[in-house]
């Protein structure tokens, strides 16, 4: 058995000690006294043996010369949640992400040694987030795959009253009989009382939670090592991947009959939004916090957390970077100043250990999410949890985190729209020689530039997180939007010589909140990155096709529900190392708006760019690696594979145009788009029982 093999049963099952079997195969770790958990140092060898007798293999361990200290790290209690936004479990996540980065490469056999340690005797959803971080930066395991979140914590995807359901599957029904899979309700959080839970597919959506998550798994804002963090353009990348999701969201909301989301500006007012998860956490058995209607922010102090911090430190934060948005210069610690770029502005905002003066610019972004996760419990008086907004993998099913980063995308917008910010000239937007003569969506077995959405049901399965209950698959059915698959067909008439250029696609909905056309300077916030991707031209007429599911947006429909055993074997799996990479993509399943069953107007913009302005030369010398999500994503241990700024050419205003008509020049075309919403439920597929 591949040592690569043993570290992935580390994942398996968070909460249940190591001393019993893991894996579908029955595999133990051969645990000596070193790594034996505290309440079973008297009698936990005797158990890990009488479990040896029914396992199929036994996964030996060198026992360790010197081993961790986890001063840190260790004071977590193993039932509490984990949130990066906490300082104190900040600091030990950094403490764990070092002692595993630092033992030397190619010794697998002590890393693989130092990671039980640390499984045995640390927090288990702390362990999980420093193990995938390490696995994703370190070069000698980099083909060891990092688990689908969802399985291994699903209680943080799907709600409470499936677990005793999915534990009772488990026990009654043997091995190997079919398993009848849980259905979720699809209105479990809220009615339509609440205006809000219109949006709950959006928000609620197991991949949309996923891809946010992951996107953190790769950008962390903190470590010893500051390679981890400070990867090719990281805080233009923020800005980036949060604007395309406040432009989803808002996108979603019109075609909801709903306005677009209001930026939470007024610190001090109360929030007429309420939240209530219905989600369990199956870490520390409570049921997560929620959020009554009307409730404020408050100052929080809560030691436990290393929490203290004023509504007026934010707004002191604020200010400095306001005063750095309108002067287009950054303050330094002695006394000097730098000019402000997006990248400088991401990172100050975040904040990221890169921000240029922490203690001038504070950590904005971070601690909006500790304050409106505590704002039933700010001083610890009641010993409450976190809320939701708290965890980067259930953040975005609450509806405050889109006001909270619309205010966040403003501070960005707003530096955009400063005279700091060069607007483009018409030779950047140009591209002379090539006219794209039309551009359409060809939809499977529907009109022409019509897409269409429905409703599919989909299975996950929890058993690799359901700890202490039998072994087989337990699946959970839950419902999700989806879409037919489309192609683009771009006809392209090139009157100068063979060349390249990046196509880029965005649509945007073609009316706003009031029916009314929109002004540029509004729109562009609107539009959405479809694709991106490079082309040859030859001389004279092209016809460019490109199939939906080539996005580089989005990550595969299967790696969201994948099922990782029927993978090993799959030689259609891939590259492992692109899935831990790539794989903080925007969801296939969530590529197209949901649109109206009436039909939602939206435009379809298709832009060929001069490709001698976006190519980017890398270090060595190679073509890009992972096509997968490399828009929200980049590519590992290279830089970001378009020059432009992120976003272009909507990510500033124009200096001419008023409307999306005014802008098109000749490599552009804008075209009428229908999206229609079928309001069917199709099963997927590749369920287990139709």
């Amino acid at each position: 058995m591949s040592i690569y093999k043993s570290i992935e049963l580390l994942f398996d099952r968070p909460n249940e000690t190591l001393i019993t079997p893991k894996g579908e195969d029955n595999e133990l770790f051969q645990l000596t006294e070193q790594y034996l958990p505290k309440e079973y140092e008297n009698n936990g060898i005797e158990l890990n043996n009488r479990f040896g007798n029914d396992a199929s293999n036994t996964i030996l361990l060198k026992d360790l010369a010197q081993l961790p200290q986890f001063t840190k790290a260790s004071q977590v209690p193993p039932d509490a949640d984990f949130s990066l936004f906490l300082p104190k479990h900040q600091e030990a996540a950094t403490e764990v992400i070092d002692t595993l980065m630092r033992v030397p490469e190619n010794s697998l056999q002590d890393f693989l040694s130092t990671c039980v340690y640390a499984r045995v005797n640390l927090n288990p959803q702390l362990f999980n987030y420093c193990l995938s971080v390490a696995l994703m930066h370190r070069n000698d395991t980099k083909e060891v795959r990092i688990q689908n979140f969802a399985e291994t914590f699903p209680s943080k995807f799907l709600n409470s009253t499936v677990f005793a359901q999915a534990r009772e599957s488990a026990a009654v029904i043997p091995k190997g009989t079919p398993r009848i899979p849980i259905i979720i309700p699809r209105d479990y959080t809220a009615t339509d009382l609440d205006v809000e839970h219109r949006l709950a597919y959006f928000r609620e959506d197991l991949g949309v939670n996923l891809h946010h998550w992951h996107w953190h798994l790769v950008y962390p804002f903190t470590a010893s090592d500051r390679r981890i963090v400070a990867k090719d353009r990281r805080g233009e990348l923020f800005f980036y991947m949060h604007q395309q999701i406040i432009a989803r969201y808002n996108g979603e909301r019109l075609n909801n009959s709903l306005p677009r989301t209001k930026k939470f500006s007024n610190w001090r007012e109360p929030i007429p939004e309420g939240y209530f998860p219905k989600l369990d956490s199956l870490t520390s058995s409570r049921g997560w916090p929620p959020r009554q209607a009307g409730m404020r922010w408050q100052d929080l102090n809560r030691p436990v957390d290393g929490l203290n911090v004023k509504i007026s430190d934010m707004e002191r934060w604020r200010r400095n970077i306001e005063e750095a948005i309108a002067t287009g210069m950054v303050r330094l610690p002695n006394g000097s100043t730098q000019a402000l770029d997006i990248d400088t502005l991401g990172n100050m905002v975040e904040a990221s250990m890169l921000s240029p003066n922490l203690e001038l610019y504070g950590s904005l972004h971070n601690n909006g999410h500790s304050f409106s996760a505590y704002m039933h419990d700010p001083t610890h008086r009641y010993l409450e949890n976190f809320g939701v907004l708290a965890d980067e993998a259930t953040t975005m099913r609450d509806p405050f985190f889109y006001r909270w980063h619309a205010f966040v995308d403003d501070l960005f917008q707003r530096y955009k729209e400063t005279t700091n910010v060069r607007r483009y000239s018409r030779s950047e937007l140009d591209n002379p020689g090539v006219q794209v003569t039309s551009a359409m969506i060809v939809s499977n077995g529907g009109q022409a530039n019509t897409l269409n959405t429905y409703w599919m049901s989909s299975d996950v399965d929890l058993s690799r997180g359901l700890d202490f209950s039998d072994r087989g698959p337990v699946f959970a059915r839950f419902t999700h939007l989806n879409h037919r698959s489309f192609r683009y067909v771009i006809n392209v008439n090139n009157t100068g010589s063979a060349r390249r250029a990046t196509c880029r696609i965005f649509i945007a909905p073609k009316f706003d909140e009031r029916n009314l056309a929109w002004v540029l300077s509004d729109q562009r916030k609107m539009f959405v990155e479809m694709d991106r991707f490079v082309v040859p031209l030859n001389a004279g007429l092209n016809t460019i096709t490109r199939n939906s599911t080539e996005s580089s947006v989005t990550i595969p429909f299967e790696q969201t529900f994948r099922d990782l055993r029927a993978e090993g074997g799959n030689p259609r799996a891939g590259n492992l190392t692109s899935f831990n990479y790539c794989g903080c993509g925007w969801p296939q399943h969530m590529l197209v708006p949901r649109g109206t069953e009436a039909g939602a107007p939206y435009q379809l913009f298709v832009m060929l760019s001069n490709y001698e302005l976006d190519k980017i030369e890398q270090a060595d010398g190679t073509e890009m690696t992972c096509k997968q999500a490399s828009s929200f994503c980049g590519l590992r241990d290279k830089k970001y594979p378009d020059k432009r700024a992120m976003g272009f050419p909507f990510d500033r205003p124009s200096s001419t145009a008023t409307s999306i008509e005014d802008f098109v020049l000749p490599n552009m075309a804008l075209v009428d788009l229908t999206i229609r919403l079928q309001n069917v439920t199709e099963p997927n597929p590749r369920n287990v029982q139709n």
